[in-house]
């Protein structure tokens, strides 16, 4: 799957699903996505097409997605991450404020006191409450993720995936980090798929719905395990609702995809860039130029229209 620098707007009002499909997997300075009908449609940030104006965007309710901080990393690839998430939640302060924030995962990069001890810090600046899921190098303790439990885990089910509403949407937390091995697919587990069931039930079928995991559900390169082994099993779960968002980190790029009525997406991280899906021997940071890396580098802002159950995505970088 190619990663493609430009953007692309795509009504799918005079597109197929299956040329749309083809421009799926591509990264750029943002992209505004909403619901219309049912069917997604999305509106380049580049001054190209016509996105929604400031009162519409106002009366909405909008929260954003931040992934994959490596507080810790000190490597060619950035050497300074605390400066750059910093940089990324200064573009959050300055948007309208979010009813809350997503961190998709890899806080840290080593799983150690201190390094949580900073990131805590750091996001004391965010102006909204924090929901939290691991990535695997939140999970490099002796415990297995127990420090990333004791901060973050308070009321959540077995080993730290749950649920919650805000503003008549639904928002899923899964974990599929505690299995990872570099080049395998990880799982979510059967207890978690039993516990997505039944937490289901009592959505109404009406009801958007938001699941945040750190690792794509979907699978996006096997060979690298860009993937959850049995995210198919989540997505069957949720195919018969009617508007579904799927947020992702771990692979450092904006990646989306839409099948039917579930839109996925997996974000820019605010440390390093990785390789674009089999362009390189293997997974890892990427060092590219200086005055390049913060095009890399964004935030996801999600918005949803009241009354027309519509989510959008705005996908920005630190440049």
């Amino acid at each position: 799957m190619e990663n493609k620098s430009d953007q692309k707007v795509i009504d799918l009002g005079n597109q197929s699903r299956r040329d749309f499909l083809k421009c799926s997997a591509w990264a750029g300075a943002g992209v505004l996505w909403m619901l219309s009908g049912g069917i997604p449609k999305a509106f380049a940030l580049d001054g190209t097409s016509k996105i929604p104006d400031a009162e519409t965007l106002a009366q909405s309710f909008h929260f954003v997605q931040i992934s994959d901080s490596h507080i810790g990393f000190n490597k060619e690839a950035n050497p300074d991450p605390i400066k750059t998430l910093h940089e990324a939640i200064d573009r959050v302060n300055a948007l309208p404020k979010p009813s809350l924030i997503l961190h998709t995962g890899d806080i840290t990069h080593l799983s150690k006191p201190e390094q949580f001890d900073t990131a805590a810090e750091i996001f004391q600046s965010l102006p909204a409450q924090v929901h939290y899921v691991p990535g695997e190098h939140d999970t490099l303790d002796e415990g297995m993720g127990k420090l990333f439990l004791e901060r973050y885990g308070k009321g959540t089910k077995g080993s730290g995936w749950y649920s919650f509403d805000d503003h008549g949407v639904h928002f899923i937390a899964l974990i599929n980090v505690l299995n990872f091995k570099d080049g395998s697919m990880t799982s979510l587990g059967d207890e978690q798929l039993k516990w997505l069931a039944d937490d289901l039930r009592s959505v109404s079928k009406s009801t958007p719905i938001v699941v945040f995991a750190h690792i794509p559900l979907w699978t996006i390169y096997e060979p690298w395990g860009w993937g959850t082994a049995d995210g198919a099993q989540a997505i069957a779960l949720l195919r018969d609702y009617g508007s579904v968002t799927v947020l992702n980190g771990h692979i450092h790029q904006v990646i989306q995809k839409v099948e039917g009525n579930i839109t996925f997406h997996t974000a820019r991280g605010t440390a390093y860039p990785q390789p674009a899906p089999g362009s390189a021997p293997a997974p890892g940071p990427m060092k590219v130029p200086a005055e390049q890396l913060r095009s890399y580098l964004g935030i996801t802002d999600v918005k949803t229209v009241q009354g027309d159950h519509a989510l959008a995505l705005i996908d920005t970088t630190l440049v």
